[in-house]
C-alpha cells in the first residue's frame, strides 16, 4: 500500500509539473525578455540580436533588451545564460565561437552540450579567401601553386588565434598542402588594414567587411569558405568545389538555458522564422551578405554537435590557445 501511495504522489507531481509548464508556455511572454550577447556592441551579431528584439516586441508587446556582456572570448555572456532560470526570459545570441571554445579553452564554467538548448541557427555568412592585388593569382589553384613555389612562404592574417578565420587557415593548409605563415591580429579591423596595405598576402575576412574593398578593386576574392555560393558574391566559387568538404562560416544563433520548456522553445523558434521573412530582416541579410537559416531546434542541435567536433580537430591541429 505504501508503494502504491508513493507512485500516486510521484504521478501527481509529474502531472502538476506538466500542467504548470503548459500554463507558463501559454502565458509566455508576460514580462521583459533579455537577449544576452557575449560581444561588444556594433558588430553583425549585435545588429541581428537587436533586429530580433524588435520583432519580439512587435509580436508579443514585451520589451526584449539586448545585454552586451563581452569577455573571455564570449564565455562570460554564455555563462550568465547557462546559470539563468530556464523560463524563456533569458536567451543567448552567439556564434561559432561557442563551438570553438569547447576545445580552445581547457576549462569552461559551463557545458555547451548540457547547459544550453539550441533554438535555431538564425543566419550564416561565408568567409572570403581574399588576396592583395600584388599577389599574381586569380584562382585558388594559381594561389596554391604560388604559395608552394614561394621561398619562405606567404603570410596569412587572421582576426586572432582560435578565431574561425584562423581555423579556416588550418583547414586550408591541411587540405591544400600549403604552409602559409599565420599572423594573428586583434580583430577584423586590424586584419583588414593589414590586407589593404599588403602586409599580409592573404586572409579570410567576413563577407560584410571585405565587400567594399572587393568592389573598389583594392582586394581580390578567390573563393568563399561555405559549400554554397554567396548571394552577394555569386561569381566567387566555393572552396568545396576544389577541396571537397571544406565548409566554414560565420553563423549566428539563439540558445536558451537547459530545462526551458519545449513549448516555449517552439514558440520562440516560430517567431524567429516569421521574423526572418520580414522586409527589414531580408534587407539586413542582404546588407550583411548573410543567408537566413531558421533551422528547427533538432536540426540545430545536430549542427552544433558537428561544429564542436569539427573545430575540435582544427584547434588541436593548430595548437591554438586562448588570448595567445
Amino acid at each position: 500500500m505504501k508503494s502504491a501511495n508513493i507512485i500516486l504522489r510521484i504521478s501527481a507531481a509529474v502531472v502538476l509539473a506538466a500542467v504548470t509548464m503548459a500554463v507558463q508556455a501559454q502565458d509566455y511572454p508576460n514580462r521583459q525578455i533579455r537577449i544576452v550577447l557575449p560581444f561588444s556592441p556594433g558588430g553583425g551579431t549585435d545588429l541581428l540580436a537587436r533586429l530580433l528584439s524588435k520583432r519580439f516586441y512587435e509580436v508579443w508587446g514585451q520589451t526584449a533588451t539586448v545585454d552586451n556582456r563581452p569577455g573571455a572570448g564570449g564565455n562570460l555572456g554564455a555563462d550568465i545564460v547557462a546559470k539563468s532560470a530556464p523560463d524563456g526570459y533569458t536567451l543567448l545570441m552567439s556564434t561559432a565561437s561557442l563551438a570553438v571554445n569547447v576545445t580552445l579553452y581547457s576549462k569552461l564554467p559551463f557545458d555547451v552540450r548540457r547547459d544550453f538548448i539550441p533554438i535555431t541557427q538564425v543566419a550564416s555568412a561565408p568567409l572570403v579567401v581574399t588576396v592583395h592585388p600584388s599577389v599574381p593569382a586569380r584562382s585558388v589553384k594559381e594561389f596554391v601553386d604560388l604559395a608552394k613555389k614561394t621561398r619562405g612562404g606567404l603570410n596569412f592574417g587572421s582576426n586572432g588565434t582560435g578565431t574561425t578565420s584562423h581555423l579556416a587557415l588550418v583547414m586550408f593548409n591541411q587540405m591544400a598542402g600549403t604552409r602559409l605563415t599565420h599572423i594573428p591580429y586583434k580583430g577584423a579591423g586590424a586584419l583588414m588594414t593589414s590586407l589593404l596595405s599588403g602586409e599580409v598576402e592573404v586572409g579570410f575576412p567576413a563577407v560584410i567587411s571585405v565587400q567594399p574593398h572587393l568592389r573598389s578593386g583594392r582586394l581580390r576574392a578567390l573563393a568563399v569558405t561555405t559549400k554554397r555560393r554567396s548571394s552577394v558574391l555569386p561569381d566567387v566559387p566555393p572552396l568545396d568545389a576544389i577541396y571537397a568538404g571544406f565548409d566554414i562560416d560565420n553563423w549566428f544563433a539563439l540558445f536558451a538555458p537547459a530545462g526551458t520548456p519545449p513549448a516555449i522553445i517552439n514558440r520562440i523558434h516560430a517567431e524567429v522564422v516569421k521574423g526572418l521573412q520580414h522586409a527589414e530582416s531580408k534587407a539586413f541579410m542582404a546588407n550583411e551578405g548573410a543567408e537566413p537559416v531558421a533551422s528547427t531546434p533538432a536540426e540545430f542541435a545536430a549542427f552544433v554537435a558537428r561544429e564542436i567536433d569539427k573545430y575540435a580537430q582544427m584547434v588541436k591541429l593548430s595548437g591554438a590557445k586562448p588570448d595567445s
